[in-house]
């Protein structure tokens, strides 16, 4: 076995190409086009008899072999059950995911669209159904190898990153602390009670492409986990809850189409916003760590990004505390 890379010093274009001939038993012309993304390395490729396909490259250590396999799985389950989403291709034996220096890899059939950020009425309903017939796939068994969304679990290890990663300045770092760990033991036992399923883990708007005359379709599953499935709505959502009945309820009566939505539910929304801040924070962290300092704010990190985020914090706070009172 080969030495583990550090990021993605062994993946030139070539072995690229020569990685999805490999996977596909097909050959591939030299068009080999690089995509955004922030974590990975994505390329478009085309292969000789004109398709096109996605070679999705996974940042080494990032994930575990397990933990893909969990989301490549949950992809084949929703796709065999006619829902829309964008699975890996498989090779002759039947395997999605595939190995080159340590680093792990996958091809998908590259799927167009364009982003729908204002849904109509009837969208909302779809989106609904759409959610609903995914969470019923997701509700049939766990991913054994993904995070629990949970603040005691998944936000807890995110600021346990954060207090050591030698980033937060240290004029604030009790402050910082205070807000963070006052903010948990208040959001903790909220998620008592509640179902947690495979789910997206991460759908707004840039994770949904609209094909006119087709679905949507649901796509990135990077950050697939087991959580509640009211996470799988609330980022979708055009405000705050008090801000957007009219698409809570558009999507509820989509979503109840196929599984029941459990309305207590929607009171973990300024809980999940909460996490997100702090999940945000530790992604920013994991970046610089990796010197990936041009993908982050021109400020970020200064005692002015720190000051600003705990205020921030403190915010958000009062507004967790709103919804219970209200």
């Amino acid at each position: 076995m080969s030495e583990e890379p550090s990021d993605f010093d062994h993946l030139t274009v070539d072995a690229a190409l020569d990685e999805v001939e490999y996977a596909l038993d097909r050959n591939c012309t030299n068009i080999c086009r690089p995509l955004n993304s922030y974590i990975n390395r994505v390329y478009e490729i085309i292969t000789e008899d004109g398709d096109a396909v996605i070679a999705k490259f996974y940042r080494p250590g990032r994930w575990t072999r397990e933990a893909l396999q969990d989301e490549h799985d949950f992809l084949l389950e929703l796709h065999d059950a006619e829902i829309p989403v964008i699975p890996p291709l498989r090779d002759e034996d039947g395997h999605t995911l595939h190995e080159l220096d340590n680093m792990f890899y996958a091809v998908f059939p590259k799927m167009g669209g364009r982003i729908c950020d204002e849904p109509t009425t009837d969208q909302w309903l779809e989106l609904g159904r759409l959610m609903g017939r995914t969470h019923v796939v997701g509700s049939q068994k766990e991913a054994e190898h993904r995070i629990t969304q949970a603040p005691e679990e998944s936000t807890h290890d995110q600021l346990q990153s954060i207090l050591a990663s030698g980033f937060l300045a240290r004029e604030h770092q009790d402050r910082y602390e205070d807000i963070t760990h006052s903010m948990l033991d208040l959001i903790e036992p909220l998620f008592d009670d509640h179902e947690f399923i495979r789910i997206h883990g991460d759908l707004h708007h840039q994770n949904l492409i609209y094909r006119p005359g087709e679905s949507f379709f649901l796509i990135d599953f990077d950050d697939m986990a087991m959580g509640v499935a009211v996470q799988d709505m609330w980022m979708l959502l055009p405000g705050r809850l008090e801000d957007a009945r009219p698409e809570v309820e558009w999507f509820i009566e989509g979503y109840e189409t196929f599984r029941t939505f459990d309305r207590s539910s929607l009171r973990l929304i300024e809980a999940l916003r909460a996490m997100r801040y702090i999940h945000f924070t530790a992604w920013c962290i994991h970046q610089a760590a990796d010197g990936g300092f041009s993908r982050l704010a021109p400020d970020w990190g200064t005692s002015g990004f720190w000051r600003q985020e705990i205020h921030e914090l403190e915010k958000q706070q009062q507004e967790i505390w709103d919804t219970l009172e209200g």
